[in-house]
């Protein structure tokens, strides 16, 4: 079986995504035609139907999104490939905007951004540290080549990659009640306590109220809510009350004693973290190589696809 060529597999990519092969040949500037010979050679070559066409478009069968998912590897390493050989020629200063929600951008993107510096020396780099909504609103808007969200909701209108899975955490000060608990906590006294929250838009809120919801609990008014996790985890570690954090964020203040975490049960805190771009875009250069580091950096820590 000869392999299939690149273009075929970005082809694949496209219509998963935007559910057209009209579309996706417009997003390649290949005709119609073209795109419907090149997925009917691919089908081919392969043994498998991946694309049932339907009224409102192109759906891809079973067999063709777990092909969408091993194409999506291939075509990283193939624009990881390209990148390399690109940042060894580049002469001019290259820029890369990133947008990243703030657990994220506190906890995960400074390694990143250190492995990517010292492929890129002469790249200017902007970070811009929002929440997710924010995130996802500037590449829409073309105002970030690359966006790290930590949503629990996959959001329309872009191109989309798993990362790595991420777990919050009941935590309280050392002398809350709840610290001398034996029994775990249930989903309706979790909602029934003030608790300190971050903004709505934040993936932090989302996922605790998304949560709740699963769960049949309506949380209370909150005791406090803020607009960094910064802010929620200092005021937690003040003494000011209970909140719900990433494990990334409170890991330090665990291990010296600063808070406590209190178990939880009937609630699944466990959210994705997400690499989003504008839908129907490659990623190329810096973009590309950013977001190949944040995937081996998923993996070598184990929470990432597999």
């Amino acid at each position: 079986m000869a392999d299939p060529d690149p273009l075929s597999l970005r082809l694949l990519v496209l219509i998963g995504e935007l559910g057209s092969i009209g579309a996706a040949a417009a997003q390649l500037r290949i005709s119609q035609p073209s795109a419907s010979k090149r997925l009917n050679s691919l089908e081919r070559r392969l043994g498998l139907h991946l694309v049932e066409r339907t009224r409102r478009g192109a759906e891809l069968t079973p067999a063709g999104n777990t092909v969408l998912d091993w194409s999506r590897d291939i075509l990283t390493d193939l624009d990881a490939l390209h990148t390399g050989v690109h940042a060894l020629r580049a002469r001019h200063e290259q820029r890369l905007r990133v947008a990243a929600s703030m657990t994220i951008a506190d906890y995960l993107a400074p390694r990143w951004l250190t492995s990517l510096r010292t492929a890129f020396t002469g790249l200017r780099l902007e970070l811009d540290v929002a929440n997710s909504t924010a995130v996802t609103d500037a590449v829409r808007h073309d105002r970030a080549d690359l966006g790290f969200l930590e949503s629990p909701d996959v959001p329309d209108g872009v191109s989309v990659r798993y990362l790595a899975r991420d777990r919050m955490t009941v935590v309280v000060p050392p002398d809350h009640h709840w610290a001398r608990r034996r029994e775990p906590l249930d989903p309706a006294e979790l909602a029934a306590t003030p608790l300190i929250v971050r903004e709505h838009g934040s993936g932090t809120r989302e996922t605790l109220d998304h949560a709740l919801a699963t769960a049949g609990a309506t949380p209370a008014e909150p005791l406090l809510e803020l607009h960094s996790t910064t802010s929620v985890r200092n005021s937690v570690v003040a003494g000011a009350g209970p909140a719900v954090l990433s494990t990334l964020a409170v890991a330090t203040d665990l291990a010296a004693g600063h808070v406590v975490e209190v178990p939880v049960t009937g609630l699944d805190l466990h959210r994705p973290l997400h690499a989003v771009w504008r839908a129907g875009h490659r990623l190329t250069g810096p973009a590309a190589a950013l977001l190949s580091v944040a995937l081996r950096d998923a993996a070598d820590n184990g929470t990432g696809p597999r």
